[in-house]
């Protein structure tokens, strides 16, 4: 397949590329640093130069002709303020949606927010960002268009991977390593069946494999 990631230098996405690539797939990393390109090749994926905050959907759209399946794992950052919640965590997702149908991609896999809420109350930063998520998130399962599926994880960490989760529509909360949720983003894109899922993620007891098999109903 060949997969195109939005966000493509995030921590999630640089785990992804690596496991995409080491199983054969072609991936592309959407970045809008070019100092960034570097670390894109070094985890086998291609680095994409374009900022989501700016770009037109033509302009998205073209880097994502061809592709059989986009990823949105871009967010502004937990040093960002609430602008830049609403351009890039709702707006560059909308915007990759956009793209993805005007390039005829219809695979689209979400990397969500547990509490993601279009009307989450409050005012502070991360009021904002759970908003942001949640109104992007009511865009996306608003298309027949695309074959969605939106990943809500828990609580991220940098604790080495266990490939053991908990993956359903409520888990309630907890942690997740980022390992972890690379491991589940890659075998939500080989399972087209988790299409129209909003799935939370936590750590558990069942294989990747099985957790991915189980929600979509194999």
């Amino acid at each position: 397949m060949r997969i195109v990631i939005a966000g493509g230098h995030g921590q999630i996405a640089l785990r992804l590329e690596r496991l995409l690539a080491a199983r054969g797939d072609e991936v592309a990393g959407v970045i809008r640093r070019s100092e960034h390109g570097d670390d894109l090749r070094a985890a086998g994926a291609e680095p994409v130069l374009c900022d989501l905050e700016s770009a037109s959907v033509e302009e998205v759209a073209a880097h994502l002709q061809g592709a059989d399946a986009a990823v949105f794992a871009a967010g502004a950052g937990p040093g960002s303020g609430a602008a830049r919640k609403d351009t890039v965590d709702r707006g560059a997702a909308v915007l990759f949606a956009d793209a993805a149908i005007r390039a005829g991609v219809r695979r689209y896999v979400v990397v969500s927010s547990m509490g993601a809420d279009p009307s989450h109350p409050g005012d502070d930063v991360f009021d904002v960002y759970l908003r942001a998520k949640g109104e992007a998130d009511a865009y996306i399962r608003g298309f027949n268009s695309l074959d969605w599926t939106i990943l809500r994880p828990g609580m991220l960490t940098n604790d080495a991977g266990t490939g053991l989760v908990r993956l359903e529509a409520s888990t309630g909360r907890g942690p997740i390593p980022r390992d972890d949720v690379a491991a589940v983003l890659a075998e939500l894109l080989d399972t087209p069946a988790t299409a129209g899922l909003t799935l939370e993620l936590i750590s558990g007891s069942a294989p990747v494999s099985v957790a991915v098999k189980s929600v979509a109903g194999n």
